[in-house]
Order: C-alpha cells, then sequence, then structure tokens
C-alpha cells in the first residue's frame, strides 16, 4: 500500500510494536527514528564525527537530539525508502515541530511525505497510556542482542519464572540506558513538551489525529489503529 502512516506516543506506549504490526500486515516498511538514531550515533565509525558523538551524548542523556540534525538524517533516509514506492510507518517521528515542518529555508518531513505520498494517504495516531504505565512499562523491558526482540520481565516475574534468556531465540538479555527510570521521566517530559505540539499543528493543517487506548493487549490496539487505515 502506498500510505504514510505516523504513530505517537509515550516511552512504553508501544508504537513501535503497532507498526512493526502495521508493518508487516500491509507490507509497509517500519522506519524507527529512535533505532534509527541510535545506531548512527553508537556506530563505532563515527567515533571520531565530533557532531555525531555530541547527538551521542544527548541522546544518551534522555534528551532529544538536535531538530535540525535529525531532520536531515531522517529526511535522507526516508527519501531513498519513499522514491522506490513502498509505504512507510513511522514510530515516535517527525519529533518536533522543526523536524515535522521544516522552517523557511529546509522542507520538514511533512511536506516531504506530502510530495511522496499525497496528504490524503498519510494517518496520524496517538497511543495514550498514563505516565505510571510508561514507567512500569519501561522498567521491566529487556531487549534481546540477537533478534532485537523487546521482552516485558514483568510478565515472566508474574509465571513465577526467573528470565535469563531471550524465550524466543534463547539470545542474552540487556536493559536500555534509555529504560533508567530518571531517564524515562526526562523523556515523558520531553514527550508531552515538545511532540505534543504538533498535534495542534497537524490539525490546523487539516489532519484528523487519532487517539487509541494503548493500555489493553498489543492485538486489541493493533486492531483499533487497522480500523482506521482500512476505512
Amino acid at each position: 500500500m502506498k500510505i504514510a502512516i505516523i504513530i505517537y506516543g509515550p516511552p512504553g506506549s508501544g508504537k513501535g510494536t503497532q507498526a512493526q504490526l502495521l508493518a508487516d500486515k500491509l507490507g509497509l516498511i517500519h522506519f524507527d527514528t529512535g533505532k534509527y538514531i541510535e545506531q548512527v550515533v553508537h556506530n563505532s565509525a563515527n567515533k571520531k564525527n565530533k557532531i555525531i558523538q555530541e547527538q551521542r551524548r544527548l541522546f544518551d542523556s534522555g534528551a532529544l537530539c538536535e531538530p535540525s540534525w535529525v531532520l536531515n538524517i531522517v529526511k535522507e533516509k526516508v527519501g531513498q525508502l519513499a522514491a522506490s514506492g513502498l509505504g512507510v510507518v513511522f514510530s515516535g517521528s517527525p519529533r518536533t515541530l522543526f523536524e515535522s515542518f521544516g522552517s523557511k529555508k529546509q522542507k520538514g518531513l511533512i511536506a516531504v511525505l506530502e510530495n511522496y505520498y499525497n496528504k490524503k494517504n498519510i494517518s496520524v495516531f496517538f497511543i495514550d497510556i498514563p505516565s505510571s504505565e510508561s514507567l512500569q512499562r519501561n522498567g521491566s523491558r529487556l531487549m534481546c542482542s540477537v533478534c532485537g526482540t523487546q521482552v516485558l520481565n514483568k510478565v515472566f516475574k508474574f509465571k513465577g519464572l526467573k528470565l535469563l534468556k531471550c524465550p524466543f531465540c534463547g539470545g542474552k538479555l540487556y536493559r536500555r540506558s534509555l529504560d533508567k527510570p530518571e531517564i524515562i521521566k526526562i523523556r515523558i517530559e520531553e514527550y508531552k513538551k515538545r511532540t505534543m505540539l504538533i498535534a495542534k499543528e497537524l490539525k490546523k493543517c487539516g489532519y484528523r489525529i487519532v487517539h487509541i487506548n494503548g493500555k489493553p493487549l498489543p492485538s486489541k490496539v493493533n486492531q483499533s489503529i487497522l480500523k482506521w487505515v482500512l476505512k
């Protein structure tokens, strides 16, 4: 499907999971901006790049990287995907007003998407969960170093099991530096202050913003999103 879907939500809301489910079901490319930035700033080949290392310090502290830098690397990558004619789904991107709408000198990501997909084929969703739920989910999340699967440790604790390896591939599990409570709180505030402002501007531009309850099981949340996408 030649469409573009944007999914927003606080840390732990499951936006990445939902984006991947939509990508699998609809044949879209899942572009996770957070993971892409993480790959760029933690790439050993960029150790001597002063600009990227400065962005890494921001990223690892839980703050958002500089919008102008993010916009440049995201537009370049997205342009390559969109030019191929494939549909795309974003999880958490664009994350600021500048990344979304750019400036007089630089186009924002929304304008780029409109150019490739047409405004009518762009859908925007916000997955809503309380801050307390965000802290709880992120605090129990582990990542597999092999297959990259996210695992909620609290599910296994509830069943009386001690999780030592990835239940899917047996790989080593680790906790992301971004999932520390003090950093999660910073990320939640950043989300509220900067990302949520985008919704107001999108509405002014004629976009319909769809809010989705993120507390049910991922399958239920996905069904709610699909109902809107396939209308």
